[in-house]
């Protein structure tokens, strides 16, 4: 039986049309003929959508009974009894109510099509199982209804039903979406204009990326390599030289004119060696493409211009963006250009567009690596120079019948040999100064066609033929070897001046530089890999590009950094002479590894640095700040026992006030220096449970006076997830430290608020305030601000408030108290599922309960 196919209407929210949209297909589809029935449709109160209604068979739901309320749910052995050729669903990401034959609608569904019945369906952007934590933090709402994107992806048809948001809050208003007691609530949250913008965005691109996988599986499956103009991608071809900043900056202004754009920039490097580039300006190019919201790519090719058609038909792109040629006027003698070849071969698919800059036509100078080194082509046409010229050259002088002369072709016999020194190297030069030699002998130098020569002087003549064809060419294969090594020299000396560089510079990051190693020698994969002992396995440390190599004999290269340590390469087998620098690379990569663990070990050494520095300040407390408190208790307790002075009983209240409020301040004190040798050894283990805010604050203001703090905490707070002990020191220390400062008269405001899935506490006071430089300096231990009396406390409660909370997953800030002042926020968790957000414009509307008491909730 073959599987029924899925078609599903697509929308940015709630109201832009999907279910309208369905049933006007359901009644095309019946008008034809076909067997089309409603297996389940919510009109949710909209008299349009109920209209629609009219004229379609509709499968009688199932009632299920849940927790005293009667739902109704699709019943799906009613839709497989009757074998409809297509069934209506709405609400794919609905949840069913338990009790029902699957959890969720789409495995109904799923039932429906494995039936072979055709389902058409929709769903919204924001049900899609990839995109609740966007919609979470565009919208504040958490969506509990999803559907896994795989299922969506898998429809058959996704058409997408677009409103402007502008139409859409129209609509709201106009109360064709909500009832008239819900509109001010939605429009006022989940439908602000910014989030239905956000949300049509969201579906925008999600719908373009599956129309673009639709059409690379089309082109894939039916061998189409020619470029499809659907979507514009701009490919930039780098050399590697300044220019490129210019074209990436280029593409990415031809791109902005073009909504969906996007920038490819490709680098081919050859195959043989180092790449011909500057690993340093590469990286910035890199750095620049993807700071513009591009893309880079190696790619390893010795025909530059095939390879960069190949890649840009690959991807699908549109235009290819590449600079004007900075070879001199006398170059081109030796062929076209890359930008010449690319525009001669792309085919009428592909735009080119060939951009000027500051170097063109200056040169490339030395190549920075491998391209003075004579490549394949250049050898093929040394030898054809030194061979087949002088052949050509001798049935062309022989079919002449005017007599040039012995010197002169020599001169032209010894023009060729130096051709072939130039463009071949030594070896194709001595072919051609022996092979012209026998020439000149057996053609030109009487007797003819004869190996002797009857005149001495036609022997010294071919001899210093010879001799300056061997000269020349020797020269030349000097002057190319000097430039060989020039060109290597100046690449080394580049590539270990950048990494002297990254080393002054700190950087530290390993895959950064392992990727400049995979592109400066054209590797396919690099991996950094090390051991603790002779005997123990190899561990990787750090790897790029696909299948790392796990042991250094399994690479094609490797470099031995130490005893324990080795730089893996696999893509091919590297010349000798190029092992010098990549021996810098692997020193190098040792160094930014070793640099990483000092870097850990650092941070472990600043907390013990600052383990100690709290030591210090505790025997600095103990030793000052705790002495006042004890020394106020044993002079009251001396006092009191003194036989000398009679004390009335007011006089002894008054010194045992003192003692009571001497030994307040000290347990104060020892409890907040306790926490905080608490926070610093990191022995705080918050106990965390669901507790209401009006169960833990009103007891954290026991130690201030009752009028000194005013109390707001609303009783439609969600509960918050704490550790109400700790919860309760840290509100305390800071509504203390407030209230230490605030005026007097001026009571201090605690109230609590909610915010999407957070719980806010506001300490407000009217004190003197604190400046922007100093609101996060109040927080570390020890610091008192102002003008503080030394006996005030030892400057650890809002270091211990933060510690706590912080420990619970919350956070404490500071601001500026409108007016002035300063307010304290204490951030914390709220339950989840009980958190107070925007309404959930799903929820807002009427379920399929029968109960009005029902409506708008979820049945589990």
């Amino acid at each position: 039986m073959a599987r029924g196919k899925l078609r599903i209407y697509l929308g940015a929210a709630p109201g832009v049309g999907k279910t309208y949209a369905m049933l006007s297909e359901a009644h095309r589809r019946v008008e034809r003929g076909t067997d089309c029935v409603v297996a389940f449709v919510e009109h949710h109160g909209r008299p349009r959508t109920e209209v629609m209604l009219h004229g379609l068979e509709q499968i009688q739901r199932r009632p299920i009974e849940y927790r005293g309320s009667l739902f109704t749910e699709m019943d799906v052995d009613a839709v497989l009894e009757r074998r409809p050729t297509v069934a209506v669903v709405d609400e794919l990401a609905h949840t069913n109510v338990p009790g029902a034959r699957n959890t969720k609608r789409w495995q109904d569904v799923e039932e429906l099509l494995a039936a072979g019945i055709d389902v058409v369906s929709t769903v919204n952007i924001q049900h899609l199982e990839s995109l609740g934590d966007v919609v979470e933090s565009i919208t504040g709402v958490r969506q509990r209804e999803t559907v896994p994107d795989e299922v969506v992806r898998r429809a058959d048809q996704i058409e997408l039903v677009d409103m402007s948001p502008q139409a859409l809050r129209r609509r709201m208003a106009h109360g064709n979406i909500y009832t008239s007691d819900k509109v001010d609530a939605a429009l006022s949250n989940y439908f602000r204009p910014g989030n239905l913008t956000a949300l049509r965005e969201l579906a925008l691109l999600w719908v373009a990326d599956r129309v673009d996988e639709y059409l690379q599986q089309y082109r894939g499956e039916h061998d189409i390599k020619s470029t499809w103009q659907a979507r514009e991608r701009i490919v930039v071809g780098l050399t590697g030289g300044p220019e490129g900043r210019t074209l990436i900056r280029r593409a990415a202004r031809m791109a902005a004119k073009g909504s969906g754009s996007e920038i490819l920039a490709v680098y081919v490097a050859r195959s043989d060696g180092l790449t011909s580039a500057s690993p340093k300006e590469l990286t910035v190019q890199r750095t620049l493409v993807e700071d513009l919201g591009g893309s880079f790519h190696h790619v390893i090719g010795d025909d530059i211009p095939a390879s960069l058609l190949a890649f840009a038909r690959g991807v699908n792109a549109t235009q290819i963006v590449l600079g004007s040629s900075r070879r001199k006027a006398w170059q081109y003698i030796l062929g076209p250009g890359v930008g010449q070849t690319v525009a001669r071969d792309c085919g009428p698919d592909l735009d080119v567009h060939i951009v000027t800059h500051d170097e063109v036509a200056k040169g490339r100078g030395l190549p920075v690596a491998r391209g003075a080194r004579l490549g394949r082509a250049r050898i093929v046409w040394g030898w054809a120079a030194g061979v087949i010229g002088p052949a050509l050259l001798t049935v062309g002088l022989t079919n002449v019948e005017a007599d040039l002369g012995l010197a002169n072709d020599m001169l032209l016999f010894l023009t060729l040999t130096v051709a072939a020194a130039l463009l071949g190297g030594l070896i194709p030069a001595l072919a051609s100064a022996a092979f012209g030699s026998f020439l000149l002998n057996y053609f030109f130098t009487p007797p003819v066609h004869r190996i002797t020569i009857a005149d001495p002087k036609n022997i010294v003549a071919i001899v210093i033929f010879v001799l300056v064809a061997l000269s020349v060419a020797s020269v030349v294969d000097v002057a190319a070897r000097r430039t060989h090594q020039a060109a290597r020299l100046r690449a080394e000396s580049e590539i270990l001046s950048f990494l002297a560089g990254s080393v002054l510079r700190g950087e530290t990051s390993l895959d950064a530089l392992l990727e400049r190693v995979r592109e400066t020698f054209a590797m396919e994969s690099v991996a950094l890999l090390e051991r603790a002992g002779d005997v123990e396995p190899w561990t990787c440390a750090g790897s790029v590009g696909p299948c790392p190599v796990a042991r250094p004999e399994d690479a094609d290269v490797d470099m031995p950094v130490g005893d324990h340590m080795a730089l893996a390469l696999s893509g091919r087998v590297l010349p000798a002479e190029d092992r010098r620098v990549l021996g810098a690379f692997a020193a190098q990569a040792a160094v930014v590894l070793d640099r990483r663990r000092l870097v850990g070990e650092a941070d472990q050494a600043r907390k013990l640095a600052e383990g100690n520095r709290i030591r210090t300040a505790l025997l600095a407390a103990v030793s000052h700040d705790l002495r006042t408190p004890l020394a106020s208790i044993k002079a009251a307790v001396s006092s009191l026992r003194s036989d000398d002075v009679a004390w009335s009983d007011e006089d002894r209240a008054e010194l045992l006030e003192g003692i009571e409020d001497g030994a307040d301040r000290l347990d104060h004190l020892v409890g907040n220096l306790l926490d905080m040798s608490r926070l610093q050894t990191g022995t705080v283990t918050p106990l965390i449970r669901e507790i209401d805010l009006d169960e833990v604050v009103p007891v954290a203001l026991g130690g201030v006076p009752e009028d000194s703090v005013a109390l707001d905490i609303p009783e439609t707070l969600p509960m918050v997830e704490v550790d109400p002990g700790l919860l309760e020191r840290a509100v305390a220390n800071v509504v203390e430290n407030a209230v230490k400062y605030s005026p007097p008269g001026r009571a201090v405001t605690v109230a609590a608020s909610a915010l999407a899935d957070r719980v806010e506490i506001r300490v407000t006071d009217r004190g003197p305030g604190v400046p922007d430089a100093a609101k996060d300096r109040i927080f570390a231990p020890f610091q008192r601000y102002g003008d503080a009396p030394r006996g005030a406390g030892v400057g650890l409660g809002l270091a211990v408030a933060r510690g706590f909370a912080e420990a619970m997953g919350g956070t404490l800030a500071a601001e500026d108290t409108p007016g002035g002042g300063l307010t304290m926020v204490l951030t914390v968790r709220a339950a989840p599922g009980r958190a107070q957000r925007p309404p959930d414009p799903d929820l807002l509307m009427n379920r399929t309960a029968q109960p009005a008491t029902t409506e708008g909730r979820d049945p589990r």
